[in-house]
């Protein structure tokens, strides 16, 4: 009896320790199972420029990987290494060898293989496999300009028609000096591109170079070559007076959150004339900055005179310098062409196009925005009366609105400005036939006749 008891004894006591080996072995962190996590920067494509950046992690610690490199007809070693003192984190820059750029396949697989330091699998560890697919590209896009203006003036526009190719074309714009991308459409014919260009009247440089870049993060860059012509435009200095700060200024902060609560008048004219006007401007550029992805053949317009038998009240490019008794006190451009003739005259544009915009936007009043294609807008300010709405399709001299004194206008008149992409332009240039022919029309022209004997 004792001799049974003794053996059942020795059994529950053989059972708990194998009970306790397996709960020791399932819950120890030596013995823990998460295989090491692989990671890659990449799209897809490998330039053989740039290393491979590869990430392993685990939890318990690395102990070893190996990187290798494949091929429908061979497999290259990489890189391997093995640590002595496992990490949890490995960072690794792989370069290319040098046997890499001979390949003709341009379909590789990288496959890292990593093993933790874990007691898991018979004390061999974790280990994971993963493999990215990438395609070799070692060629830049290319590039060629077609045709483009002579020149552009400070505060005016240009027009610009390349040729890109390129089979894994990511990212195509005209990049300036001053940080502006220009976006680019396609035109004609495969590969061909066209864009607008403009010189802000505030930037004293222009310079513009298209940039071609592929998935594999090649890139092209070649220059536009323009004729740099420089413009002169007015400095005005106008004297605030205490019959404007308290009539048209304190009438304009009644309206603008902006100024709630501000009492003293120059505080009012500072925040509406910078604060409020930036916020305006800034919808604008946003509204006016957007360039359809279609393909063009022409780009034809009549010249814009949109408000019959007007006269020319403040010119384009104005840089007005405020004082009050003798202190300067802010500034601002003006951005457009003020014309005037009778009160609520009917605005009628010579173009047609489709209304992106029309609203009341702060200083500009009431203010249709019409795109005519290629990124071209024209804007039309302190409008009494709108006949369109946002959507709309409007044909050439359609009437759109009445001129007034909406916004900040002392007087009734229309505020009419050219945009490009969010940039002001001259509209003295778009309102002049010879200068439309020989920087549109005639590069456009010119651009067939090349592209068609090519």
């Amino acid at each position: 009896m004792r001799k049974k008891s003794k053996s059942s004894f020795t059994l529950l006591a053989l059972f708990a320790i194998i009970i306790g080996g397996i709960l020791y072995i399932y819950t120890s962190s030596m013995f823990e199972r998460n295989a090491p996590v692989i990671t890659m920067k990449h799209n897809g494509y490998w330039n053989l420029k740039e290393p491979l950046e590869i990430s392993i992690n685990d939890d318990s610690g690395v102990k070893s990987y190996q990187v290798t490199l494949k091929t429908p007809k061979d497999t290259t070693n990489l890189y391997n290494e093995q640590f002595l003192t496992p990490l949890k984190s490995v960072s690794l820059k792989i370069k290319p060898p040098k046997s890499v750029y001979i390949l003709k396949d341009k379909d590789i697989i990288i496959s890292v293989r990593a093993v933790d330091i874990s007691k898991w699998d018979f004390l061999n560890g974790n280990s994971q496999v993963t493999e990215f697919k990438l395609k070799i590209d070692k060629r830049r896009p290319k590039l060629s300009n077609i045709a483009n203006s002579y020149k552009i003036k400070k505060g005016g526009a240009a027009l610009v028609i390349f040729k890109a190719q390129d089979e894994n074309l990511k990212e195509l714009y005209i990049k300036t000096n001053f940080g502006k991308k220009f976006k680019v459409q396609p035109f004609y014919k495969d590969g061909y591109y066209i864009s607008l260009l403009a010189w802000p009247v505030k930037e004293k440089h222009f310079k513009a170079t298209i940039v071609a870049k592929d998935y594999a993060d090649n890139i092209a860059k070649i220059g536009v070559p323009l004729y740099l012509k420089d413009k002169k435009y007015r400095t005005s200095n106008i004297k605030l007076s205490d019959k404007f700060l308290k009539g048209k200024i304190a009438d304009l902060a009644e309206e603008f959150a902006q100024t709630a609560g501000v009492t003293d008048s120059i505080e009012q004219f500072k925040i509406i004339n910078e604060d409020v006007r930036a916020e305006n401007e800034d919808l604008i550029h946003e509204i006016t900055s957007k360039v359809p992805n279609e393909m063009i053949s022409d780009f034809k317009l009549k010249k814009m005179y949109p408000l019959k038998n007007a006269a020319i009240v403040a010119r384009f490019g104005d840089h007005r310098l405020y004082s009050y008794n003798g202190e300067r006190v802010s500034e601002s451009y003006h951005l457009g062409l003020d014309m005037a003739s009778n009160a609520m005259a009917k605005i009628k544009p010579q173009n047609s196009g489709d209304v992106v915009f029309a609203e009341y936007n702060g200083l500009y009043g009431n203010m249709p925005i019409i795109h005519h294609g290629l990124g071209l807008y024209t804007l039309y300010g302190h409008c009494s009366s709108l006949n369109v709405s946002s959507g709309d399709a409007i044909m050439s001299k359609a009437h759109i609105a009445n001129t007034g004194k909406s916004g900040y206008a002392m007087g009734d008149h229309l505020h009419f400005g050219v945009i490009i992409q969010g940039i002001e332009v001259r509209p003295a240039e778009w309102m002049d036939t010879t200068w439309m022919k020989l920087n549109i029309g005639n590069v456009i022209k010119d651009a067939k006749e090349i592209i068609d004997r090519g």
